[in-house]
């Protein structure tokens, strides 16, 4: 049993190793096989380097030679280019010379000529010279010869020829005053037209004539009755209370407010539509509805101004003023509502002053107190001009604005740009057609002094005022005017207007000289 064992261990043993042995063969020559695929693999590796590093060299060489190549064609481009550049500059030196050259010679040519025109004057001046003493010998000569002709002296045939030569001077003078005038005058309203043009087109303002009644509806006529009260005591509290007089006609439901203040008015006419509304007209409550109609007008006058002011940019007005600038509205001269009037020519001067290189805002300022004083006239005795310029020293207003409200009623002279803009505007605004109503026995007033004014001045024989007073025809004595006096006659007689009369715009002269000649066939 033993023995069996043994022999089964050792044959075991021997297995073993046999099986160790031929393990180890066979992974030998498994690595073998390994070994020899990667050297082949790594030979093959090493010839596709190869190969790349060749073919890469190769791209390199050709890189090289495509470098080279185009750097030697570049290096000739610049080369070429050089060459023309240095050409090019090589012929402007030497036109540049040749043009130096000329020019020095042109020099000492016209220094040649210099030097013979040189002497040339000094010969002339000479010659003149001489000539010049030879003519006062004559002219001594001739003196003497002519004292003995005439029997003049010297000095009195002088003083007879200036006198000639100033009379034929008068009229050289008259000719070019006329001429002058008429060229500055075409020129000036060229330019005074195109700036008028630029402040009307600019400017759109609604108008309308104020009128001196209102006209109130009422729903029925008994209302009249009602309005009058009894013994007329209801009509005389409102006559009495607000000032003004209340018109009742047969025209059916209707009554009319007349008054010439334009506030006291509008107070009525409310303070009675309200009394209508209300139903209850009697004089207490006729004092109670006017107290607060007359609260509210004030409130709303402040708020109006407040509005303007704003609406026109301008700042720093104080408050009074801006009141009085909102009671306008209530205020007419001619017809024309005085706050309309001040809008147009805040508006206008703004855009005049402008146009001539002045202070815009400077001018609406002026040109929106230039009337300032009519706001006052109904509770202060004198002239708006006064009151206005006084209200603005009181509240330390721009001196320009000062100025504005005395030249554009021409008492001061115009001193800036900003004033001469309002006067225009002034005029522009109060003088365009339809603008102001003029009562009829001013208007033929004006009209009949215009006439006088012209058939006044000598050789006149006829004058004609036109257009509305705003032109008038000169019909001169052909005979006695010439053309030249013409012109002078003109300018006197405007000059006359412009010193006497007081009128809106401007009156144009027209002097007329008509010269007939009549011959007979027999």
């Amino acid at each position: 049993m033993i023995e069996t064992l043994f022999v089964a261990a050792v044959v075991a043993l021997i297995v073993g190793f046999l099986s160790v042995l031929i393990t180890r063969k066979i992974v030998l020559s498994r690595m073998d096989i390994y070994t020899n695929k990667a050297q082949a693999k790594a030979k093959a590796i090493e010839h596709e380097a190869e190969l790349l590093l060749h073919k890469s060299k190769l791209a390199i060489q050709e890189k090289e030679f495509e470098a080279k190549r185009k750097y030697e064609e570049q290096l000739a481009l610049v080369r070429s280019e050089q060459d023309a550049h240095r050409c090019e500059i090589e012929k402007k030196e030497h036109a540049i010379l040749r043009d130096i050259e000329r020019r020095e010679e042109q020099i000492l040519q016209k220094e040649r000529m210099t030097l013979i025109k040189a002497e040339r004057i000094e010969r002339e001046i000479a010659f003149y010279e001489k000539l010049q003493r030879v003519y006062e010998e004559k002219q001594v000569q001739l003196v003497s010869q002519l004292e003995n002709y005439t029997g003049m002296t010297a000095d009195e045939a002088r003083k007879l020829l200036i006198a000639h030569v100033e009379e034929l001077s008068k009229a050289d003078l008259a000719n070019a005053y006329r001429k002058i005038e008429q060229q500055d005058k075409q020129k000036l309203q060229r330019h005074a037209a195109y700036i008028l043009a630029q402040a009307t087109t600019r400017y759109a303002g609604e108008f309308a004539a104020e009128r001196l009644v209102n006209t109130i509806v009422l729903p029925n006529d008994d209302l009249k009755g009602r309005i009058i009260g009894k013994e007329g005591r209801n009509i005389k509290a409102l006559e009495q209370l607000m000032g003004i007089d209340i018109l009742i006609d047969e025209t059916p439901n209707a009554i009319e407010v007349s008054s010439h203040n334009l506030y006291r008015r509008a107070i009525a006419t409310r303070t009675i539509e309200l009394l209508i509304e209300d139903g209850r007209i009697q004089p207490a409550r006729i004092e109670e509805i006017f107290e607060k109609v007359s609260q509210e007008f004030e409130e709303q006058i402040l708020h109006e101004g407040e509005q303007i002011v704003l609406d026109m940019g301008v700042t720093g007005i104080h408050p009074d003023v801006v009141k009085l600038i909102g009671k306008l509205r209530y205020r007419a001269s001619y017809g024309q509502n005085a706050l309309a009037h001040t809008l147009e020519v805040a508006h206008f001067a703004g855009i005049i002053a402008a146009e001539l290189g002045g202070n815009e805002m400077l001018a609406r300022r002026a040109g929106l107190l230039h009337d300032i004083g009519k706001a006052m006239t109904h509770e202060i005795g004198g002239n708006h001009v006064d009151i206005g310029a006084d209200i603005c020293r009181r509240y330390s207003e721009d001196p320009v604005v000062i100025n504005a409200i005395y030249a554009h009623h021409d008492q001061q002279e115009v001193g800036s740009i900003e004033c001469a803009a309002v006067c225009a505007a002034d005029a522009l605004s109060a003088a365009r057609p339809g603008a102001r109503r003029e009562v009829l026995e001013n208007f033929v007033r004006r009209v009949k002094a215009i006439e006088e004014i012209a058939l006044s001045k000598e050789g006149v024989k006829h004058a004609y005022a036109i257009n509305a007073g705003r032109e008038v025809r000169v019909i001169v004595n052909a005979q006695l005017v010439n053309d030249a006096q013409s012109a002078t006659l003109a300018h006197d007689i405007a000059r006359q207007i412009e010193q006497t009369l007081q009128y809106p715009g401007d009156v144009k002269v027209n002097v007329i000289r008509e010269e007939r000649f009549v011959a007979v066939a027999k």
